[in-house]
């Protein structure tokens, strides 16, 4: 039997071309059969090929086989056998379980699991069963969380699955934490791990309760201290995307994602202005992820880029309040891997402490941060505009290792509230090179003066620089 796609090539060729032969040789039945070429665009079937131009008398050949015949003769067999080749590929299309150029996509309801909205139960087991069944499930399948609230503790949802299509998440209601920290023994609130094929969406809110735990967050005055969960912990993921849902008060990160591969995100919202350590997203050891179409207002970095990152991409984002869109912070734990390849564009960032950052801690081992773009940003009131510091988090003496360098900020414009608008602090063991300023222009919101401080770092400059460069 014929591949299932064949077939409904056959089938969609076929209705194609009994359309066109009878429009056009109805009354001119004695015009050859391939004289009737046509140029079409298959919108159903466009996954199968080009669109490109139909010798019906060679389709019906190469699916039927016809006589070289003239006139009426003609113009009857190859329409019976037009017929007959539709009449085979739907019976076999049928047999095979599938339906023209739709897949049949199974559903898996959490509340058939178990799962309780709007009470104080908690739902953790009722998702864990629905995602191994859809996990399981060897054909295409989607999650569906209906409207309303559903308590969860730690939730991991584990792969590798066996479908070959990515899974659906639809979130419609609210996921909220559990509040107690306990509950938590891991990085993660909501866990993906080893899940090849994701797309979480739905318009939903993901709560993390953070106003509940971040009393336990300890970071600022304990070296050693551990983050609090994250709302959503991707790692070992692949082929995934996150589109369409609101995170708010997380417990750590609202999202982390790490020895993961080709990523995308967009058209996120995700608030929570008080609570510490509470970036929006943090990314290491990753390549290939995309953030886009988003919002983020935070008690700490938008975004923030870790060691092992590699071609970040972050496009159309409004940060603000927060602490900016950061590289680093780098060098804080031994053997760091190199962090390489981020463009950061058409981005706004609003009433930031930092705009662009790139901080690295003092005293580190060895490691890369290059290939870096900072492109078409606007700044709104923001502390620290442009900032480079490798002096940060420390008071140790001892210069970072972190090597900077291939490092853009182009069309880069607007209000600093701060004398210093650009400050490149870089390390005297290993100065930063080849930094370049294209078309900078900030001014300060009282119109005072506003400067250029630059230490241990060659830059280069064209156009139009405000505050001139150092």
């Amino acid at each position: 039997m014929a591949h299932q796609e064949n077939l409904v090539k056959i089938a969609q060729e076929g209705f194609t071309m009994v359309e066109e032969f009878y429009s056009r040789s109805r009354s001119r039945p004695e015009r050859l059969l391939h004289e009737n070429s046509v140029q079409k665009t298959y919108p159903a079937w466009r996954s199968f090929a080009a669109p490109k131009t139909i010798d019906t008398y060679q389709a019906a050949k190469k699916y039927g086989g016809i006589v070289v015949l003239d006139g009426r003769r003609k113009y009857c067999i190859a329409s019976t056998v037009l017929f007959l080749i539709l009449c085979s590929a739907l019976v076999s299309c049928h047999a095979a379980g599938g339906r023209a150029g739709r897949a049949v996509v199974t559903t898996f309801n959490v509340l058939r699991y178990g799962a309780k909205p709007g009470s104080k139960q908690e739902s953790t087991q009722a998702f864990v069963k629905a995602w191994r069944a859809a996990c399981d499930f060897d054909r295409e399948a989607r999650i569906l969380i209906p409207p309303g609230v559903y308590k969860l503790g730690e939730t991991i949802f584990q792969g590798p699955c066996k479908s070959q299509t990515p899974i659906t998440i639809l979130l419609q209601g609210t996921l909220q934490a559990v509040s107690d920290i306990s509950a938590y023994p891991d990085k993660g609130w909501i866990s993906f791990d080893e899940v090849n094929g994701l797309l979480l969406t739905g318009g939903g809110t993901i709560d993390g309760k953070g106003q509940d735990v971040w009393k336990y967050d300890d970071c600022k005055t304990n070296p050693a201290c551990t983050h609090l969960a994250s709302s959503i912990y991707m790692t070992k993921v692949r082929n995934a995307k996150v589109k369409s849902i609101h995170l708010i008060n997380s417990m750590g990160f609202h999202m982390h994602i790490t020895n993961s591969y080709l990523v995308r995100f967009h058209s996120l919202k995700i608030t929570s202005e008080d609570g510490p350590n509470t970036d929006g997203m943090h990314i290491s050891k990753s390549n290939t992820v995309k953030i886009s179409r988003s919002i983020f207002r935070t008690g700490d970095d938008c975004i923030s880029i870790g060691q092992g990152s590699s071609n970040v991409t972050i496009n159309q984002v409004t940060c603000g309040p927060g602490h900016g869109i950061s590289v680093g912070s780098l060098g804080k734990r031994e053997n760091e891997l190199d962090v390489q390849g981020l463009i950061v564009k058409n981005c706004t960032l609003v009433g930031t402490t930092n705009g662009v950052r790139i901080k690295t801690f003092p005293a580190s081992g060895p490691s890369k941060a290059s290939g870096l773009l900072f492109k078409d940003i606007i700044m709104q009131n923001v502390k620290n505009p442009i900032i480079i510091d490798q002096n940060y988090g420390s008071d140790s003496t001892k210069p970072s290792l972190v090597k900077i360098s291939d490092v853009v900020y182009q069309n880069i414009r607007g209000t600093t509230i701060s004398p210093v608008a650009v400050n490149l602090q870089c390390s005297s063991q290993v100065p930063c090179k080849n930094i370049q300023f294209h078309n900078i222009n900030l001014r300060h919101i009282s119109n005072e003066r506003v400067s250029s401080t630059c230490t241990n770092a060659v830059v280069q400059h064209t156009g139009l620089q405000s505050p001139l460069a150092c």
